[in-house]
């Protein structure tokens, strides 16, 4: 139905506690999508050798803490950078691409590029909670910093209709993750329009920006 209403791949975050989603549903994604599939998971051994085992078209590696309730921030890339250069190197080696969840950051942009990453996705909370010019200059100056690392730059996190047109309009990012506010949306007019509405606000300002 996502695809239908004009989604351009599906992503679905495959959780230590399997609190979002069931290996089994994962497993039946990785086979019936159509368009583009996006794993996110954790730098564990568990979650990397699911990915290898279903091969997804790319795989995001994501930080988990057990108590939060979403995540709440970016991949810690200095101290915990062994773990995530070896989730990098099964990956690339199995063909698969890899995306890191970080904050937008000059530091994290850089220390993307260097462990290897194919793409960052920018942490998009800060923005989602206190939107206005700070937070989006962060991202607009993280993503012209990925690109020019040679990394294609994503983005996500909070987004809905309402706030999604600054960061869409940001012309280095070129994909959007949204979940949490299309699925909400979608109890009350159903979930082929939530992803519409999303996707129509997200064309305009895309559109808006290139005049």
């Amino acid at each position: 139905m996502c695809e239908l209403a004009g989604a351009d791949g599906i992503t679905a975050h495959l959780r230590e506690d399997r609190r979002h989603i069931q290996d089994a549903d994962v497993e039946a994604l990785a086979t019936s999508v159509t368009t583009y599939f996006n794993l996110e998971a954790a730098c564990a051994e568990p979650m990397i050798a699911t990915a290898l085992r279903i091969r997804p078209q790319q795989v995001t590696l994501v930080p988990e803490k057990r108590e939060e309730i979403t995540t709440e921030g970016g991949l810690d890339l200095f101290r915990k950078s062994a773990r995530v250069e070896y989730a990098i190197s099964a990956l690339k080696g199995a063909g698969i691409r890899t995306s890191l969840f970080i904050d937008p950051t000059p530091q994290a942009v850089e220390r993307s590029a260097k462990l290897g990453a194919d793409a960052i996705e920018l942490h998009t909370g800060e923005y989602a909670n206190h939107p206005g010019p700070p937070r989006l200059h962060a991202l607009e100056h993280a993503a012209r910093d990925g690109v020019s690392a040679g990394l294609a730059v994503h983005a996500g996190h909070g987004l809905t209709v309402g706030n999604v047109g600054p960061v869409a309009a940001i012309q280095e990012i070129e994909e959007l993750n949204i979940g949490h506010s299309i699925v909400s949306r979608a109890v009350f007019v159903g979930l082929v329009e939530a992803v519409r509405e999303v996707r129509r606000a997200m064309d305009a300002a895309r559109m808006k920006s290139e005049i």
